[in-house]
């Protein structure tokens, strides 16, 4: 029997002469989710001019402690003029601070009287001023390429006026359903068959991955099909996925089709859920397409879509933030022991003042997609190891 691969040799397969995808100029309202394909320079000082943090009182520092006419009103939006020498001016949150004022007090701290304001002493210089470009300076890096825009981000460049950016194309993704077994909902089921829980799964994941799925693809337990279909699935995606039909059954066409029409990379991994597992390519106009073939298991195709389309779609993007899964330190909350696979436990984490606890569900079985839904990170558990409670556990946390 074949050598089991292990997980680092199929990353480096996966992602071996990986080129980001070319770049496409779009709206920013049509941008969430987008990587950046280039850096952003800032145009604009943020804020654009000193202004207030808070309602309050204009002066300067050294007339603290004074009673103060009332000398002008500004308010959000509307230009401040020159502070006369020995007032104070009425202003809003977001004011400009008029030229002659260094400091605002909050209103709560001042007492009026008709048209005077009585300030208390001991207002710091730039007390409750928001300094022209403390965000942002123009001209600095606004935005880094490979950043993915987020709502901070999109924030960030509309506060630059940007109204379109250059960003990575989405990576396009066929998605295949192997086995005779497997229904769309909506059909009456036969005996012996199960509805397809991994189309509707794996589909969000890659969405929230960054990419664009372009095709869904059922395919019978017959080669000659799965050969035509894999080959149809290619022409128009940059990555075709599959679930199923990647074991050694007789009815598991997918590893000798993708044999025949291209390159199988790696097949089977030591690693717990999800050993039956291949990688390859295919060709398409373009050059070729990537393949990964995802075990059929509802919980093996989850695990593997974080552990291998989650970086590929980074890859593809140049997004490093999709390049790994953060992980954390926590002690463990379970008791379990491993064989020569390494073992990806589904957990929930818990903040506690002594620090992470994981808390391992109950029944890892790769058909529990249950488990799957309030899972926070994956416990990494090497081969050969025996884990107490309060042992730390290395944990991939999705952070979704």
């Amino acid at each position: 029997m074949a050598e089991l691969a292990l997980i680092d040799d199929a990353l480096s397969a996966l992602l071996a002469d990986i080129h980001p995808l070319t770049s496409e100029r779009i709206a920013l309202t049509d941008a969430p989710g987008r990587v950046l394909a280039e850096d952003v320079s800032a145009q604009l000082d943020v804020p654009g001019f000193d202004n207030s943090a808070m309602d309050g009182y204009a002066l300067r520092a050294a007339d603290a402690g004074k009673r103060l006419p009332v000398s002008q009103r500004i308010v959000a939006g509307v230009p401040a003029t020159p502070l006369a020498p020995g007032t104070c001016a009425r202003i809003f949150t977001g004011g400009e601070i008029p030229p002659g004022a260094d400091c605002v007090v909050m209103q709560e701290r001042v007492e009026r009287d008709g048209d005077d304001a009585e300030i208390p002493a001991d207002i710091p210089l730039s007390d409750n001023v928001r300094r022209r470009g403390r965000d942002v300076q123009a001209g600095a890096t606004l935005l880094a390429a490979g950043t993915r825009l987020e709502a901070a981000a999109l924030g960030h460049l509309a506060g630059q006026g940007v109204v379109e950016v250059n960003v990575r194309r989405r990576p396009k993704v066929a998605l295949l359903s192997t086995g005779d077994e497997i229904i769309d909902p909506g059909k009456p089921l036969a005996p012996g068959q199960l509805y397809n829980s991994n189309r509707p799964m794996l589909k969000r994941l890659l969405e929230n991955f960054g990419a664009e799925v372009v095709s869904l693809i059922s395919v019978p337990d017959d080669f000659a099909q799965t050969v035509a279909l894999l080959q149809q699935a290619a022409e128009d995606a940059d990555v075709v996925v599959s679930t199923g039909g990647v074991s050694v059954g007789e009815e598991d066409h997918v590893k000798a089709a993708l044999e025949q029409l291209g390159e199988l990379n790696l097949w089977r991994l030591a690693i717990r859920p999800g050993k039956p597992l291949a990688l390859g390519r295919l060709p398409n106009p373009r050059g070729e397409a990537r393949f990964v073939g995802l075990p059929g298991n509802p919980v093996s195709s989850f695990v593997g879509a974080w552990l291998f389309l989650r970086p590929l779609m980074g890859a593809l993007s140049a997004c490093l933030a999709l390049a790994s899964l953060p992980e954390i330190t926590a002690r463990a909350g379970f008791v379990t022991s491993t064989g020569p696979r390494q073992h990806y436990m589904r957990v929930r984490l818990h903040f506690t003042p002594e620090g992470a606890l994981a808390d391992a569900f109950e029944d890892q079985n790769s058909g529990v997609l249950s488990s799957c839904i309030d899972a926070d990170a994956l416990a990494v558990i090497p081969p050969e190891t025996q884990v107490n409670e309060g042992d730390s556990v290395a944990c991939l946390w999705f952070g979704r």
